[in-house]
């Protein structure tokens, strides 16, 4: 079973500059609220590969990994647990006025099914929060 979380937002900036934050994800703790830590298991540029440790509040510690990654763009990345697999989707494109930003979740897997209830709400009020603290770290507006 796979359950999905998602939520696009406007952003009145370029696609350059969104993805510009959006791809540094060892800085996302300095924007979101959703984001305790982030440190980064390799070095170099973020690519398919990358790994990540990140810490959530109210989650358990995760792995991530890239598993896709188109410049400017989007990337897609997964942490595994007993059972599960979660993915994250980040995409930017162009809307005319500035960029949509799309982010998403997929839970998968028998104990994905699981989580998905048990954070349903947290998981959707996450990715919203995220979507809206993005747009004010680029744009320098406070998140209304």
């Amino acid at each position: 079973m796979l359950r999905v979380f998602t939520t696009s937002r406007h952003v009145d900036a370029s696609p350059d500059r969104v993805w510009e934050v959006l791809v540094d994800v060892a800085r996302w703790p300095e924007w979101t609220p959703t984001i305790d830590s982030v440190h980064r298991l390799d070095d170099g540029p973020f690519a398919v590969g990358s790994r990540a440790e990140v810490r959530q509040p109210r989650l358990p510690k995760a792995t991530w990994e890239v598993t896709e990654l188109v410049a400017g763009r989007r990337f897609t990345w997964e942490a595994s647990g007993p059972g599960m697999r979660t993915i994250g989707r980040h995409e930017v494109v162009a809307d005319g006025t500035g960029s949509t930003v799309t982010l998403g979740i997929e839970q998968a897997g028998p104990m994905g099914a699981v989580a998905a209830l048990v954070w349903r709400r947290l998981t959707q009020r996450y990715i919203e929060l995220e979507a809206l603290s993005l747009a004010a770290r680029v744009t320098g507006s406070p998140a209304a």
